[in-house]
């Protein structure tokens, strides 16, 4: 069995039990979407860069009301969740043209989330040659996009497909 090893990851995770205060509920209340990298807003989600992202145009889309389970979440807001899933599919293939995209839910701390207290979809494009050793020998993540970049990229296409 061969098992790959994340260190740059390390201090997000260990910080994330320290924190006072969820993340994503301080995002969604800071009032500033662009600091805060909230990229759209919904009426029960919003879908906010990843701040640690695996590739470029990694994003996640968190309703606004903070649940440990999917099962808590409204049936409204579960439908939401995955219409703004479906709206970043169509983005995601249009901006960044991947082989494929990872969907996906860590429900809990042994599942592998990060922030355990606060369900959120993760979508991000994915390439068929980004697995790369870069990242355990160089212990270093290789994006071709800083993340102010692509706030700015999915900002304008979630603007012009929702207007």
């Amino acid at each position: 069995m061969d098992f790959t090893f994340t260190p740059w990851r390390y201090a997000y995770v260990s910080g994330a039990d320290k924190a006072n205060q969820c993340v994503f509920c301080v995002a969604s209340q800071l009032g500033d979407d662009k600091a805060a990298w909230i990229v759209h807003r919904g009426a029960s989600c919003f879908v906010i860069l990843n701040a640690f992202p695996y590739t470029s145009g990694h994003v996640m889309v968190v309703p606004y009301e903070h649940l440990d389970q999917l099962q808590k979440l409204s049936s409204k807001a579960a439908r939401e969740m995955m219409e703004l899933t479906q709206e970043l599919e169509g983005i995601l293939r249009e901006l960044y043209q991947p082989d494929g995209l990872n969907l996906g839910m860590n429900l809990g701390k042994a599942a592998g989330a990060g922030v355990a207290g606060h369900i959120h979809m993760h979508v991000l494009p994915r390439w068929v040659a980004d697995a790369n050793f870069m990242s355990v020998i160089g212990e270093t993540r290789v994006l071709p996009e800083d993340l102010k970049t692509t706030y700015s990229r999915l900002r304008k296409a979630f603007s012009s497909r929702m207007s």
